[in-house]
């Protein structure tokens, strides 16, 4: 997407990349203040950090910034137009500084935690003063470890505004105050203190006893479940990066008669390019000169080669099987298709709806009801006459009680256990988001290329002429074909190991081969080729011709002797779990949709075999994505299963993406689940996985909420000390762990 000028006239349009959100109400708040603008319209997406704003020419894009800088977050322009990626092309496009600070943070607390839970809960490790040597290792982790979620806070408190991390920051430094009160004016700081862990209901003053492990162990375990989502937020722009790296990186450009190797990005309109065997065409353009066949497969997803000649249109980043090609350029950086596939990716990714955690959810409510009835029952304790000591005790038991700690594990802790199960199945999961689209998907979509079938071309059937015999028929063709390098000539030398190769071999472009085999001149190829030598075509092999041509297979007609002998049929062969794994996908309660580029026959028959009714044919890249939309605004809720560059732009508009894990990195990067064995039978099993671990993690926040909920009331009554509110804390965190394990059990 351009960058649009400060003067623009009119209403322009501008993605903004958004940093420092830390939940769903973050990206609200900044949209919120950003359509106060007048004549903006902006939505923000936590999911992928980018907020897409309209705004008229009286705003300029230094206003869009300071405003979001205003609500206390930050953004940076896009790229200019018709970059390829990042600005720094030097840059490293996986680096994260982000992550890896928060990644650094996370280590450091862990290390200097682990010690302070330790010594706080075995009796036996607590030594003379060991209270001081927690302090020591705890407060780091209390302030500098819990920084964000203190930041965060504070910047939601100067909006009026509170989220868990609101929750996280005051009950970190409740638990941590308190400690210092009990360590320097308390008896917690005298030399042989020990927590006995009495699980008994005690009005005591607490200052006897100090919560430390608490503030550390809140902090790291909610630093580790920070970081699983970042991580996983972090590859949503990686489709694009995948994406644009197809495309070449330098080519020969014909100046006269000198040929020049250059950086592909300097190519213009008009430019003269050599495209040799083997090689990818640079840009799009017109063939001037030369015969080939061009494998467009890594763009559309279809194994056949498609034949060029002088006038062809060529396609960026597809390759060239064969002869040598001379490429008039037509349309270079952001014009072209492959730049155009990348805008498809990108808008259908911002498109998604946005997803909020459940545990932002339950927080919206659940964190001012916390800290006002903290400070209520500070307030009541005070003015029935208790000690000061007794009623802040009672406040900080109720802040304890509720720090969410379970429900900061809930999530990460579920999704890490389920997805490390799913790598174990070929299944790769995203991220929660993805967990929450396979409850609702009715839809599943399936691209058929690569994913129903193999996407690799193969010997099917031989016909041999009334007399003459299949074997013979087979060899004489592959010891011809063994010469070429056209996809469907090696599927049939593929039949026929060690075929002697033929003599003065001859390649008709566009139409098969000649050649000497046995002292025998023999044609291998379009059935056309054949007649027009004057050949004779037996009607047994002219109605073979017809039946696989109206199957949508590929009929190669062999003859010799000045008549057809043979006709091979080559197809794109179906996977042998593809209709098994239909009949899965409609017990799961999901119809199932073919969509392919191929022709209407070819894929009528492909849907026939597998048990699919309703079919979607010859679309292109661009309709696949329309396809999906218009399901969508059917209310559908649609599933993509896809491999090819053609379907990354629909896996990314689906509700659900599932990307084949033989198939190309952007088709990969762009889905939310992979499969890694590239088998389709294997995504009813991810939908099931999906499935269980989101109803494991609905499990774990209720579980661990209502755990809260119950022990408010006897933390505001004076009945449970600040150390047994953090042992009922612990033992809920204890059980979202052992309930989120149950997944490892998956079949």
């Amino acid at each position: 997407m351009s960058t649009p000028s400060h003067t623009t006239v009119g209403t322009s349009e501008i993605e903004l990349a958004i940093t420092g959100m830390t939940c769903a109400s973050c990206a609200n708040r900044i949209e919120r203040k950003l359509n106060k603008l007048d004549g903006v319209t902006a939505s923000v997406n936590y999911a992928t950090e980018k907020a897409k704003v309209a705004y008229p020419g009286s705003i300029t894009t230094d206003d869009l910034l300071a405003t979001v800088e205003a609500a206390g977050y930050g953004a940076d322009l896009p790229a200019p137009a018709g970059a390829p990626g990042r600005a720094d092309p030097d840059a490293d496009p996986d680096a994260d500084p982000e992550l890896d600070a928060l990644r650094q943070r996370l280590l450091v607390s862990v290390v200097l935690s682990v010690p302070v839970v330790l010594l706080s809960m075995v009796p036996a490790l607590q030594l003379d003063n060991w209270q001081w040597a927690s302090l020591t290792l705890a407060a780091p982790v209390a302030v500098w470890g819990a920084w964000p979620f203190h930041r965060a806070a504070f910047v939601n408190a100067r909006h009026g505004a509170t989220t868990m991390d609101t929750l996280v920051s005051v009950g970190v430094l409740a638990a941590f105050g308190w400690s210092l009160v009990a360590l320097f004016f308390g008896t917690a700081g005298m030399t042989g203190m020990t927590h006995s862990f009495e699980l008994t209901v005690d009005r005591s003053s607490g200052l006897d006893n100090i919560y430390l492990e608490v503030a550390a162990g809140v902090t790291t375990f909610l630093l580790a479940g920070r970081f699983v989502e970042k991580r996983s937020k972090r590859r949503a722009g990686s489709a694009l990066r995948a994406l644009m790296d197809l495309g070449a990186k330098d080519v020969t450009v014909l100046r006269g008669d000198v040929e020049h190797r250059v950086p592909a990005a300097s190519l213009a309109v008009g430019d003269l390019l050599v495209v040799r065997p083997g090689e990818k065409v640079a840009t799009d353009g017109v063939v001037e000169s030369g015969h080939s066949a061009v494998d467009a497969s890594m763009l559309t997803g279809e194994p056949v080669p498609v034949e060029v000649g002088p006038g062809s249109e060529v396609t960026g980043a597809t390759v060239n099987a064969s002869g040598r090609l001379v490429v008039r350029a037509t349309r270079v950086g952001a014009d072209t298709q492959l730049a155009q596939m990348a805008r498809l990716v990108e808008e259908a990714q911002n498109g998604k709806a946005e997803v909020q955690r459940l545990a932002d959810r339950v927080s919206g409510v659940f964190v001012p009801i916390v800290i006002v009835l903290s400070l209520a029952t500070l307030g009541a304790w005070l003015v029935t006459g208790a000690s000061a000591a007794t009623a802040f005790t009672a406040a900080v038991a109720v802040l304890i009680i509720a720090c969410p700690c379970a429900l900061g594990l809930a999530t990460p802790t579920a999704l890490m256990v389920g997805t490390g199960r799913g790598a174990q199945l070929g299944i790769l999961i995203r991220g929660p988001e993805v967990l929450e689209s396979t409850r609702r998907i009715d839809t599943v979509v399936l691209d058929k290329t690569g994913t129903v079938t193999t996407g690799h071309m193969s010997l099917v059937e031989t016909v041999a002429a009334d007399g003459d015999a299949v074997d013979d028929v087979r060899r004489t063709a592959a010891s011809l074909e063994a010469s070429s390098e056209h996809p469907i000539a090696r599927a049939i030398a593929a039949a026929v190991p060690g075929a002697v190769a033929a003599d003065d071999f001859t390649n008709l472009e566009g139409l098969g081969v000649r050649g000497v085999v046995d002292g025998r001149t023999v044609l291998v190829g379009r059935p056309r080729l054949l007649i027009d030598e004057g050949w004779v075509v037996p009607p047994e092999l002219a109605d073979a011709v017809d039946r696989a041509e109206a199957s949508g297979r590929t009929a190669v007609a062999v003859g010799w002797d000045g008549r057809a002998h043979g006709v091979l049929v080559v197809a794109d062969t179906i996977k042998p779990s593809s209709a098994e794994a239909v009949r899965r996908l409609r017990g799961l309660g999901l119809a199932p949709i073919l969509l392919t580029g191929d022709n209407e026959r070819a894929a009528r028959a492909v849907a026939a075999e597998v048990g699919i009714d309703e079919v979607v044919a010859e679309v292109l890249p661009a309709d696949k994505l329309a396809v999906v939309s218009r399901l969508q605004s059917e209310g559908r809720v649609v599933a993509m299963i896809g491999d090819g560059v053609n379907d990354a732009a629909a896996l990314a508009q689906a509700d659900l993406g599932i990307a084949m894990g033989t198939g190309t990195d952007v088709a990969i990067e762009a889905s939310d689940l992979t499969l890694v064995r590239g088998d389709l039978l294997v995504a009813a099993d991810a939908v099931r996985l999906a499935r269980r671990t989101l109803r494991t993690i609905k499990g774990n926040l209720f579980w661990a909420f209502a755990y809260n909920v119950a022990a408010l009331p006897l933390a505001a009554a004076g009945l449970l000390n600040p150390m047994l509110a953090g042992g009922a804390m612990a033992l809920s965190s204890v059980f979202v762990v052992t309930n989120s394990l149950r997944l490892r059990r998956f079949v």
